[in-house]
């Protein structure tokens, strides 16, 4: 190990080998060459060490440690830090701070792992939220305490489990691609937890609570009110949304390319993305998940209703086919035609319509997918069958309501044999 051990602030200092060896000597021992200062001003030890050389550009590596009380302080981590230097265990820590590494890491992510644009502007949306607490700290300086703090000061202000949990996810995704990089020695996320809610007992009595959805009755009542209330293309939105079960972001990437006349099937694809809800600056993006990508069976009646609306569609692309964008999509803007419709608009139709037909104004676009999954169980199609239709690999909401309705079901069976006995 050769290295110099002096004191910052003097003018004084003497040099000696461990070995007994003259300074000016070849060290027999091997040992470090010390600068020993007699300093009276009371400032801190420090030391440097010769490193070996850089892997990458070859030069000689030399380390700087300091803000030691005594000698025998420094002199231990210079015996440590030489300890890693001869086993190949020495990592030279980056100063990158948390603001430029997050950055870089969030590239990494998007270039490896094929996700969706939806899912950056997620890990940045996460990113966001641990910058107050480590924007210009240096990475290797950021402790587990500070890290498992940070995650406790997120909740005291209110934020979920569930958007805590996304959190602390790309948190440690990023400092565990840090160590892996060897920029940092130890990972300050490694044991954190996640501060949780403490439920209370109605909170934890309504977790098995079935979702809110309409019964086949109300469904008639607010498809007949689309019908004869609603806006431009209402009553074919709500109609395919309840016939379909699809999601909303499905529904209107639609294309008429999508639609099977002759099968009665319609293929699920694409689903639409646009988070500033700028109609001219939509994206088509993959399914939720993969289980997403599949072909439904519809009704006729449904095919027909479409064939209906595709006619008055091409009636209004004539007439506007100078300003019209051709990308075949099923439903479109009126503001902006030939552009596919927002999310936003359906939902605010939908609570239009609920309220002009006196029904539960909380209901959601959602909503229908349940109602979809209430329907199909109470005519007796399978819960994987359901699953599939639905492009669910597994879902709890979809379970529940299968449950609650075959319940029912099974008791009116129950009810129905026992009338019979009676009458025996």
């Amino acid at each position: 190990m050769k290295g110099y051990f002096y004191r910052r602030g003097c003018t004084c200092w003497k040099a000696k080998c461990t070995c007994g060896a003259d300074k000016k000597k070849e060290c027999k021992c091997g040992a470090a060459k010390l600068k020993i200062k007699k300093c009276t001003c009371g400032a801190k030890w420090a030391f440097t060490i010769d490193a070996g050389k850089d892997p990458k550009t070859g030069d000689r590596r030399q380390v700087n440690r300091s803000g030691f009380d005594t000698k025998a302080g420094a002199e231990a981590a210079a015996a440590t830090l030489s300890h890693e230097v001869n086993n190949g265990t020495y990592i030279e820590e980056s100063d990158k701070n948390f603001k430029d590494f997050s950055g870089e890491w969030l590239k990494i992510y998007e270039q490896t792992h094929n996700v969706k644009v939806s899912t950056i502007r997620v890990r940045q949306h996460e990113i966001d939220k641990l910058m107050p607490y480590f924007k210009y700290l240096k990475i290797k300086n950021i402790t587990k305490k500070q890290y498992q703090d940070a995650l406790i000061d997120l909740k005291a202000k209110g934020f979920a489990d569930n958007t805590l949990d996304g959190i602390h996810s790309t948190g440690r995704m990023i400092f565990k691609k840090a160590a892996e990089y060897d920029l940092i020695k130890k990972d300050p996320t490694e044991y954190a937890r996640v501060p949780r809610t403490q439920k209370t007992v109605e909170e934890l009595e309504r977790e098995g609570d079935i979702p809110e959805y309409l019964e086949k009755e109300e469904l008639a009542l607010f498809l007949k009110t689309a019908q004869d209330k609603g806006l431009l293309n209402d009553y074919f939105i709500f109609t395919l949304l309840s016939y379909t079960g699809v999601r909303d972001g499905e529904l209107c990437a639609l294309k008429w390319t999508d639609i099977y006349n002759a099968a009665c099937e319609i293929s699920i694809t694409k689903t639409y993305y646009n988070p500033t809800n700028n109609l001219l600056k939509y994206q088509l993006l993959p399914p939720k998940t993969k289980k997403s990508k599949r072909v439904i069976d519809v009704d006729p009646v449904l095919i027909a209703l479409l064939e209906k609306h595709k006619a008055m569609q091409n009636k209004t692309k004539m007439r506007l086919r100078d300003t019209w964008h051709d990308k075949d999509f099923i439903f479109t803007s009126k503001k902006y035609p030939g552009y596919p419709i927002y999310i936003k608009l359906i939902e605010d139709r939908m609570k239009r319509l609920l309220k002009l037909a006196g029904l539960n104004e909380s209901l959601t676009p959602h909503s229908l997918r349940h109602t979809h999954v209430s329907l199909l169980a109470e005519a007796g199609v399978s819960l994987p069958a359901i699953m599939d239709r639905l492009g669910h690999a597994d879902d709890d909401t979809t379970t529940r309501i299968y449950l609650h309705v075959t319940k029912v079901k099974k008791l009116e069976a129950s009810q129905k044999f026992s009338e019979l006995m009676k009458n025996l």
